[in-house]
């Protein structure tokens, strides 16, 4: 590994808490078989939830439609797999308790579908956008935010750089790893449309330094589509950068500040510094629309922690329950105590096992009590830790003691709406406070709207 203050990385806050990657980071990615049935939950994306558009004992077929947005912002949702829609109704969901699904069953005797590969060069930018809102793909490393929408700018927005997040900082997490180190073709692949979309011609990919597999790979597969792109005669840009390996370094904001020096404005978007970023997963999901004409109806996760008997990279059908999951890689093992859906910083702890797989879905994790601290929370102690680390400044600890004073209406002079949730807070407090839940409650309080009588 390089020496660390030759990388790149943010200047300021960030913890460094254990990695734990080495549980699943060299093992390939594996596909999982179909289960018998799936729940393809119709509220994926940020925006309006799709509207079923196929109804009880239906015949579906892998990759057709099966729920559309008529209003607002949104992305459809296609059949991960060829079968019966067995019901429409809810779905658990990691942190809103339901929503809306569609329940497929699977055929057995289906033919599978096979995506034959297109020139994806001789689309013009507006068609190859058109064909990534179709596929549904929206922003796979946790936000959910339509892709088609970010790769819309304004007119007047100077957009000159996109950056490709391969960070993937947080603990235990390792899909993206597998899938620079296994196709990295077709994430550049990916890339490059992204590019010939909005028009520009430089893209950088952050990869921190504790995957020297992945930047190896990366690194050779831009050069080789940069080469190829100048035999078609377009000159790009795609270069491979090392991450100094700290937490939070795949937040979007810093993964700019770290990669080009730009510090995007308080509350302000990257289109206004000139870039777009992209998750790894998704510039895969555009490669296989733009070249496959696949809808996005797979995800690799991460399945991992010391309570899993089998931890794997799984490549599942979206709407694939978590406990189908557990049943095939041999269940849990006596001491599991808490199963995190997402990773252990930003992640959503669950109380059942029959909750799908989304779009967003990272990991799973499954934790046993020597990975988790349970330890009951006191008053703080006044110790600045978590204003030292933030990555934003703020200041968590006033946040915190404002909320439990009843105030949370008040925390915004101490930048309770700027915190994206990242726990670096949380786990410095020697305090043990839930400095993310008190924020969570601040921006409630601020966005109340107020009762009209």
């Amino acid at each position: 590994m390089m020496n660390s203050a030759a990388l790149l990385t943010f200047p300021k806050g960030g913890v460094h808490p254990p990695e734990s990657k080495e549980l699943t980071s060299g093992i390939p990615i594996e596909e999982m078989p179909v289960p018998a049935n799936l729940e393809i939950i119709l509220g994926q994306h940020i925006g309006v939830p799709c509207e079923p558009l196929v109804k009880k004992h239906s015949k579906v077929q892998e990759g057709e439609l099966i729920g559309q947005v008529s209003r607002g912002l949104g992305v459809p949702i296609h059949a991960p797999i060829s079968g019966t829609v067995a019901n429409i109704g809810d779905s658990y969901h990691p942190f809103r308790v339901s929503t809306p699904s569609v329940t497929i069953r699977s055929s057995t005797d289906s033919e599978p579908v096979c995506y034959t590969p297109v020139d994806w060069n001789a689309f013009s930018r507006e068609e190859l956008k058109d064909k990534v809102r179709a596929a549904g793909i929206i922003g796979a490393g946790g936000a959910g935010f339509p892709t088609h929408v970010k790769l819309s700018p304004p007119p007047d927005a100077r957009i000159d750089t996109l950056i490709l997040n391969g960070a993937e900082c947080e603990p235990y997490l390792t899909a993206d790893h597998r899938i620079m180190v296994e196709h990295a073709e077709e994430v550049i692949i990916g890339a490059q449309v992204i590019l010939k979309i909005l028009g520009i011609k430089r893209c950088l990919i952050g990869i921190e330094a504790n995957k020297p597999d992945a930047i190896a790979t990366m690194t050779d597969a831009a050069r080789k589509q940069s080469r190829d792109a100048a035999n078609r005669g377009e000159q790009v840009e795609i270069a491979v950068k090392t991450l100094q390996v700290k937490y939070p370094q795949g937040s979007e904001k810093q993964l700019i500040q770290s990669l080009t020096g730009r510090k995007v404005p308080g509350f302000g978007l990257p289109l206004a510094i000139g870039v777009v970023v992209q998750n790894i997963t998704t510039a895969r999901a555009i490669y296989e629309a733009a070249v496959l004409n696949k809808p996005f109806i797979e995800k690799v996760v991460t399945i991992s922690g010391r309570g899993i008997k089998r931890p794997a990279n799984l490549n599942v059908k979206v709407g694939t329950l978590v406990s189908d999951i557990v049943n095939y890689l041999g269940g849990t093992t006596e001491d599991l105590k808490k199963v995190v859906l997402g990773g252990p910083m930003m992640g959503f702890a669950v109380s059942t096992l029959d909750i799908p797989i989304l779009k967003t879905t990272s990991s799973i994790l499954f934790l046993t009590k020597d990975e988790i601290d349970i330890r009951p929370h006191s008053n703080c102690i006044r110790c600045g830790w978590c204003v030292e680390v933030c990555p934003m400044g703020l200041q968590p600890c006033e946040i915190g003691m404002y909320v439990e004073a009843g105030k949370g209406k008040d925390t915004r002079q101490f930048g309770a709406l700027e915190c994206f949730e990242c726990g670096s807070c949380a786990y410095v407090c020697p305090a043990k406070r839930p400095l993310v839940q008190f924020v969570r409650l601040a921006k409630m309080e601020l966005n109340k709207k107020p009762l009209v009588v």
